[in-house]
């Protein structure tokens, strides 16, 4: 086949595999549009909705006791929403998402405490007060365990259906009630023995129906009849005996009411950064590296294209800091190309021929890619499993990112410029020539190094003193997720003010509802107010009335108002997690580099680099505490940060690596040092500038939460370049004995005896 045809094939295969993409994206495939964008699972902050996390009261819940009590729970919600979801966390809590709903305080009212039902003889109910009654259905009951008769543990199946009444001939709303093998022999038994008394229907401790025993009943299956004026009446009772009683006593420690609102704002914003951040790049990458610059942005466009199809096929629910995951892997994914790309130059330089050229750079850049990209994907994996919630959604997105951009680079780039070199477009000058670089003194200003690395840690010294003195002893901004309590917050109008009278209504409001004395303040964001009240934590009955009240106060749909509410517990394991996460990822990568270098020297430097870096993001949040808070998303932002420095270290110590193979025994390791860095100079610079556009047009458009990610971010990716650069190498240098060879072993000459 002719050269240029089988060029002109291969671009027209990737344009036809993108245009696909684009089509499923855009309209999905089969009846169910399967893989369309408008498919992927939006996360509660995205979408809005309530999410609750409960947590067994039994020490140590075996697995049965746990699957039995989340297919309960399912049950449970599924009357209030299809799309909701339970799942399990950790070993003893369960998590349930019902995204998409505005009467959170119902649906929590109706969630309920994960309480029990009792089947008991009417007669020897009781009032809430210990004495005799006669309630009514709704009515709080009291009654001694001993006279419970079932529970509802041995209830197999309850639906609610319509049948004939054979007296009167008309139609008339009943329940269905199956009882499974634990249950008949003991429902036959209250059946046969109380005959014309009524069994009382008991749940969560209110009575809800006392239907009257009307003859023994030995198969387990029975009719609940009479007082269904509606179906739903009998829809709703059928539903309360299906659900049964849990396995498990569960307490509420993390519940979170969020408003649409600010998730659609949310949304809009963070697709528009992605958007106006892949413009930037894709100009960058071409008038940076012509031809090739051509080549990856198409590439980059490709992989996007993977990612949403990805996101679909995997069923991954997208959050906030998932959409900020995906625009922080945009401007990595570039960086492979740019590896490649200097690579490629560099051997034209040599006077390779461009298909040579390409052959060879892709065959020096393969090492680097993978052992940087591995080192991020520890970085990702620790955060998948020491996160939770939403902050899992970042790890799976930035894992999922950097496997589609290693295919992308490895694979479509090179396609792409084989196909080039095929039409006949192999002049060197499409591509560009390496030229001659001035080697830096690296390892000579190491001290310099030392200077500012020192200022950065004494600025957080002085910092965390500061606050210390002038907060009360709080040398951070904790938010909610690092020390519990309840957050309330309520949209107010666009061309409303904020005033100060406004802020003291909402104190007024929780403190009346609560009796406690309340935090407040307010914010402006994208257009979207807030005015946010901060207590210690409140019951779910109390945060729902405060919701109500503050509601009715200001005038607006309780679908404004969000909250959430965070045990101590809950808070004081985040911040434990966050520690640990940072600490398992850097001893991982230190195990990884060891291995694959064979040094621990390299291993150790690369780390004590990584400590570095995190210093300096950590910085940021002890100076910038007025405004920045340390929350769930700061495990996301180190380990991000640990993950990325890794990855720049890794190619500039990779280039040492080759260029101490190639030289001789003689020449100085600090001359390899300082050469391997000016290589790699131009790369790091480049594809620090790609993340930093991206991550910056992330802080300019993105919403707050994402803003107080993205800043850290931005630091901590200039951080990483400059410790890759400047205190990884050095420190190389030095743990290995300041590059002095060793006295060779072996026979010696020496002076004879005379």
């Amino acid at each position: 086949m002719n050269s240029k045809v089988k060029g002109i094939l291969q671009i027209l295969l990737v344009v036809v595999l993108i245009a696909a993409f684009g089509f499923v994206a855009g309209k999905g495939i089969g009846g169910g549009h399967r893989g369309s964008v408008k498919n992927i699972r939006l996360g509660l902050d995205l979408r809005g909705g309530v999410s609750v996390t409960y947590q067994a009261n039994k020490e140590n819940p075996t697995e049965q006791e746990m699957s039995d009590t989340i297919y309960k729970m399912q049950q449970r919600v599924q009357d209030v929403s299809t799309e909701a979801a339970v799942y399990k966390e950790g070993d003893n809590r369960i998590t349930i998402d019902i995204p998409g709903v505005s009467n959170s305080a119902e649906i929590l009212e109706k969630l309920g405490r994960a309480g029990s039902l009792q089947f008991v003889l009417y007669s020897n109910l009781k009032d809430k007060d210990g004495n005799a009654a006669s309630p009514k259905d709704g009515d709080v009951v009291t009654f001694d365990e001993k006279n419970v008769e079932l529970d509802g543990s041995t209830i197999a199946d309850a639906n609610a259906t319509t049948q004939t009444d054979s007296t009167k001939g008309t139609s008339e709303n009943v329940v269905q009630l199956k009882f499974n093998n634990k249950g008949v022999k003991k429902f036959a038994s209250v059946t046969g023995s109380h005959v014309g008394e009524s069994l009382a229907i008991v749940y969560d401790g209110k009575l809800v129906s006392a239907p009257t025993l009307q003859t023994q009943i030995t198969d387990g299956e029975c009719v609940i009849e009479g007082g269904f004026k509606e179906f739903s009446d009998a829809e709703e009772l059928a539903s309360t005996l299906r659900i049964g009683a849990l396995p498990l006593e569960l307490t509420n420690i993390h519940d979170n009411v969020v408003g649409a609102t600010l998730g659609s704002e949310a949304l809009k914003s963070s697709i528009m950064a992605g958007i106006i951040g892949l413009i930037i790049i894709i100009i960058f990458m071409i008038v940076m590296y012509r031809l090739p610059g051509v080549a990856s942005s198409i590439a980059l466009v490709f992989y996007i294209g993977m990612m949403l199809l990805a996101l679909n096929g995997l069923d991954v629910t997208l959050t906030l800091p998932g959409i900020a995951g995906i625009i922080l892997s945009i401007g990595m994914a570039v960086d492979a190309n740019c590896i490649i790309f200097t690579r490629i130059r560099e051997e034209l330089a040599t006077g390779k021929t461009v298909s040579s050229a390409i052959k060879i750079g892709f065959s020096k850049a393969l090492t680097a890619i993978i052992d940087g990209n591995i080192t991020t994907l520890i970085a990702a994996f620790v955060l998948y499993l020491k996160g939770s919630g939403t902050v899992k959604g970042f790890a799976q997105t930035l894992a999922i990112g950097i496997i589609l951009s290693m295919i992308t680079a490895i694979f479509v780039t090179r396609f792409l410029l084989n196909a080039f070199v095929a039409l006949g477009l192999d002049d060197v000058k499409l591509y560009g020539v390496q030229k001659e670089r001035k080697v830096l003194n690296i390892i000579g200003s190491w001290k310099k190094s030392v200077c500012i690395s020192g200022a950065v840690f004494l600025l957080c010294i002085g910092g965390l003193i500061f606050n210390y003195a002038a907060k009360d002893g709080s040398v951070l901004n904790y938010s909610l997720d690092f020390v519990g309590g309840t957050s309330t917050s309520i949209s107010i109008g666009e061309n409303t003010e904020i005033t100060d009278e406004l802020k003291e209504q909402a104190v007024t409001v929780v403190k009346d509802a609560t009796k406690l004395n309340p935090e407040v303040s307010s914010s402006d964001d994208k257009g979207v107010k807030k005015i946010t009240v901060r207590t210690t934590k409140l019951t779910e009955e109390q945060a729902a009335s405060v919701r109500t009240k503050l509601a009715e106060k200001f005038k607006v749909d309780e679908g404004k108002v969000e909250s959430e509410t965070i045990s101590e517990s809950v808070s004081g394991e985040m911040k434990t997690n966050a520690l640990v996460a940072t600490l398992i990822a850097a001893i991982c990568m230190l195990v990884y580099i060891w291995i694959r270098f064979r040094n621990l020297q390299t291993g150790l430097s690369a780390v004590l680099a990584l400590v570095h870096d995190v210093i300096a993001v950590f910085t940021v949040y002890v100076v910038a505490s007025s405004f920045i808070q340390v929350g769930s998303t700061f495990i996301a932002c180190m380990l991000t940060i640990v993950g990325y420095s890794i990855n720049d270290t890794i190619v500039v110590f990779d280039r040492i690596r080759e260029n101490r193979k190639k030289a001789s025994s003689r020449t100085d390791l600090a001359e390899i040092i300082n050469r391997s860095v000016t290589e790699t100079l131009s790369r790091s610079i480049t594809t620090s500038l790609t993340t930093f556009i991206m991550v910056f047009v992330l802080a300019v458009f993105g919403v707050s939460s994402v803003r107080q990610f993205a800043i850290p971010l931005i630091v901590g990716v200039i951080s990483g370049t400059y410790s890759s650069v400047l205190v990884a190498a050095p420190l190389w240098y030095l743990l290995s004995g300041r590059g002095k060879r060793k006295e060779r072993k072996g026979t010696t000459y020496s002076k004879g005896k005379k």
